[in-house]
């Protein structure tokens, strides 16, 4: 659920202090419409901009739909005042979500084509404030939330690895950890995988490894121990995911499915 905090914080950001543009008198209908083919995301947030404003809004499709342009996506009823004024931040975020679920529908289809077993996963790599919203979209393009926050679960990343050495950071976090909580290492050779099982993590992250060396990383790791994930990431554009599909890893994370997804272009239409 969205808070109400978050969509006040949202509107006082566009209407400012005192909105004229908006005084239009009367009642009013609107209707988001898409402009861009691409999948359905953030609906549910400009849902809720409209209702707290007082306004009957409905979805006309749901989350991870895929639409074409001409669609209309969001019916909105009541005060033309504020139907006017919900309009663009509920454009907003809609069209912002629906990119990140479009970008994450096309890496996912790109994967799945070499392999069904592989994931696609977003990472911590969102913009502030708007996390809730961008995992969300994630989920709606078929992809992996992977960590929503720090708590979900321990990563000893190379910062980690530098100041106490693998296996003592490894050590040094599962004495720490809720037995539920799972303990990923990041490692950026293929020698170090084994390494990190021996120590006792439950998944592996191959960092900024080509395919090639992402192979080679997956082999030693399923030598050492085959119940461990083994997870790709850095850099990895939609054009590679289909090289790193094919090496035996059970998840690919990619940050720009969320930092560098362009949103879908949206209108709103009244009257």
């Amino acid at each position: 659920m969205i808070p109400d905090s978050k969509i006040e914080d949202w509107l006082r950001e566009d209407l400012g202090h005192h909105d004229v543009t908006n005084l239009v008198p009367g009642e009013t209908t609107g209707r988001l419409v898409a402009k861009d083919d691409g999948v359905a995301a953030g609906l549910d947030a400009a849902v809720a901009v409209f209702e707290y404003l007082g306004v009957t809004a409905q979805q006309q499709v749901e989350s991870g739909d895929r639409i074409r342009a001409g669609d209309t996506l969001l019916t909105a009823d009541g005060p033309a005042q504020d139907v006017l004024r919900g309009e663009r931040v509920a454009v907003n975020v809609a069209g912002h979500a629906s990119g990140i679920a479009t970008r994450t529908r096309r890496a996912v289809d790109a994967a799945h084509g070499v392999s069904d077993d592989v994931s696609i996963a977003g990472t911590r790599k969102t913009t502030p404030g708007l996390r809730g919203i961008e995992k969300r979209a994630v989920v709606a393009g078929g992809g992996d939330t992977h960590r929503l926050d720090l708590s979900h679960m321990v990563m000893v990343k190379d910062n980690h690895v530098a100041e106490m050495g693998m296996e003592a950071a490894i050590a040094h976090f599962r004495e720490r950890a809720s037995f539920a909580t799972k303990v990923e290492v990041e490692v950026e050779q293929p020698a170090d995988a084994p390494r990190a099982v021996e120590a006792g993590a439950d998944v592996v992250l191959l960092d900024n490894m080509t395919p090639a060396e992402t192979e080679a990383a997956v082999e030693l790791l399923r030598d050492a121990d085959s119940s461990v994930l083994a997870e790709a990431s850095g850099g990895i554009t939609i054009a590679d995911v289909p090289d790193y599909a094919g090496t035996g890893v059970d998840v690919i994370s990619m940050g720009s499915l969320t930092h560098s997804a362009d949103a879908l272009d949206y209108s709103f239409r009244t009257g």
